[in-house]
């Protein structure tokens, strides 16, 4: 299958307690209800673009066990291309338990399992996908080594490679990371991990933003929840706000994964659209998505949206 978009990254089933908040250190709270869902943040971004209408494939790892088999018929029932979505006897699929608050806030532990069983060789053997996709979008849910293997293997095939260092890096990573990434796009906690500045609202984001860009990517995005994001790249190094939709937020779980993806989309699909313009729209699609719970399956149909936005 020739994708528009392919994705390197991780498959996680998200075990979700909703409760009225998140929490305390030591405390024991009554949730209200529990569900699973298809979360993982590469899957969750290729979920998002393919609902748009991308073509999507992906390359990840998931145990051999029922949440690995009810993954994959997820990816088929969207229309995402499996091929290279293969099951390792050595680890359980990656779960995500998480917590959301009445107020729609969210905390995440990430169990990987078989998320850090994709090899280099997984993604060497998956060389055709990146002869024919226009976008590449990876994560750091997978090891470091696959990720920035995959990287450097979609930039030497000329696709235009989208990083989001997601979870915040436990280290410093290789130049080669930011090197190899046309688009590096941290949320606020890991542009202040990578940085080393403290990022909380637009102007600290402004200040953070050219430090990502002389790391060597060629735009540096630090999406800011409700407030947008905040960018500059090589071209336009100053950096420059983009306002977020106003919404009244049900779910804010995945709403990065939904800009990410939303982003890939952009650019595959109207790659003449002017940059502020694609992180406009991709703002839109992620704050829609923190209308409706859920992770994937709060992210928006191209039929959910507004045609102006595919216009």
């Amino acid at each position: 299958m020739a994708a528009d978009i392919l994705v390197t990254g991780s498959c996680n089933m998200d075990l979700i307690t909703y409760a009225p908040r998140l929490p305390l250190p030591g405390e024991t709270i009554h949730g209200t209800r529990y569900v699973t869902g298809f979360g993982g943040k590469g899957s969750n971004q290729c979920v998002a673009a393919a609902k748009l209408g991308a073509k999507a494939s992906m390359i990840a790892k998931v145990g051999n066990d029922a949440y690995g088999k009810e993954y994959i018929e997820n990816f088929k029932a969207l229309g995402i291309d499996t091929g290279h979505v293969t099951m390792t006897e050595d680890a359980c699929t990656g779960v995500a338990p998480i917590v959301v608050g009445a107020d729609g806030t969210n905390s995440i532990i990430i169990v990987p399992g078989a998320n850090l069983h994709l090899t280099e060789s997984d993604i060497d053997a998956a060389s055709s996908l990146f002869q024919s996709a226009k976008v590449m979008l990876c994560q750091l849910e997978i090891s470091p080594e696959s990720t920035l293997c995959a990287l450097r293997k979609a930039k030497g095939a000329g696709v235009f490679t989208i990083f989001n260092p997601a979870p915040a890096p436990q280290k410093e990573l290789d130049p080669d990371f930011y090197k190899n990434s046309d688009i590096v796009c941290p949320n606020e906690t890991e542009a202040s991990t990578i940085t080393g500045l403290e990022v909380t609202d637009v102007e600290s984001a402004k200040v953070a933003v050219p430090h990502l860009l002389k790391m060597g990517c060629g735009i540096a995005i630090i999406t800011l929840g409700k407030d947008g994001c905040v960018f500059a790249s090589k071209e336009r190094e100053e950096p420059c706000w983009v306002k977020g939709e106003k919404v009244n937020a049900v779910d804010t779980t995945g709403a990065g994964d939904a800009f990410a993806g939303a982003l890939a989309f952009f650019f595959a699909k109207f790659p003449h659209l002017p940059l502020e313009e694609k992180l406009r729209r991709s703002c839109y699609v992620a704050s829609d998505s923190v209308c409706r719970e859920g992770t994937q399956k709060s992210y928006p149909y191209r039929r959910d949206l507004p045609e102006e936005i595919f216009a």
